[in-house]
């Protein structure tokens, strides 16, 4: 799909992944809708971004709020042709540690905001692009889904995190299936450790070890090379249902 003139939501865009697919994607020429819990961090987030941009608060994994940031994207940018669901949570609680079992509240939070969260706003930007003016081959959207190389690596403790990027990856062949008719593209990025506001909170010890099982290059991916990925994967017509790792070759030991 030619970038130029379309319009991106983006989940989780006032930083990280998020923020830098934004960037990446309006230096192409697109209007880009980010989707984000905090409002000062979305607010920043537009303002750093040169082009046409907007904002707009929302909770991936609630129906009501998806809807009204897809019809607020309507209003501001009259359609929407690619969607890139950065949103997400970590979580590290082992299935028995030493406070006793792990949380159900917990494990139903992360899949509910990492798998649901994912799946809803899929859906319902798709009902949407479906609306648009096929182009050429009769492509009428492009949807990049976020999972994380813990989906095939899963360490201790991230039994939550791991079964809903599992997930992403697991529904993303099916939905591109569903999809194909209409015209959506549909693929997933599985990053590995990257250098985001979510692992800038770690510590060297932690952080450490995870660039040591990195192959090549030994240190932390850049937010700009996944947006660069995103990039490749809306222009390239022919890729679709598949996942990528974007992980320099890392894979994770158990702890």
């Amino acid at each position: 799909m030619d970038i130029s003139e379309k319009v991106a939501l983006i989940t989780g865009g006032a930083s990280g992944l998020g923020l830098a697919t934004a960037k990446e994607l309006s230096s192409a020429g697109a209007k880009v809708m980010l989707l984000d819990v905090n409002e000062e961090n979305a607010t920043n987030a537009s303002q750093s971004i040169d082009g046409e941009s907007s904002f707009c608060i929302a909770n991936v994994a609630d129906e009501t709020s998806i809807k009204e940031a897809i019809t607020k994207t309507k209003s501001e940018f009259k359609s929407i042709h690619i969607l890139v669901n950065c949103a997400g949570i970590g979580s590290a609680s082992k299935t028995v540690g030493k406070d006793g079992a792990h949380p159900l509240d917990y494990y139903k939070t992360v899949l509910d905001i990492n798998l649901t969260g994912t799946f809803n706003v899929t859906r319902l930007a798709a009902l949407e692009m479906g609306n648009n003016e096929p182009e050429k081959d009769g492509e009428c959207g492009v949807i990049i889904n976020t999972a994380s190389v813990a989906a095939f690596d899963g360490q201790i403790g991230q039994a939550a995190y791991s079964a809903s990027k599992a997930g992403v990856v697991g529904m993303t062949l099916p939905i591109s299936r569903d999809l194909a008719r209409m015209g959506i593209r549909v693929n997933t990025i599985a990053p590995g450790i990257f250098d985001t506001p979510m692992m800038a909170m770690a510590t060297d010890q932690v952080r450490a070890p995870l660039i040591e099982m990195t192959q090549f290059p030994k240190r932390l991916g850049l937010p700009e090379e996944y947006a660069s990925l995103v990039r490749h994967i809306v222009e390239n017509r022919f890729l679709n249902g598949e996942t990528i790792r974007l992980d320099g070759a890392i894979r994770m030991q158990p702890k």
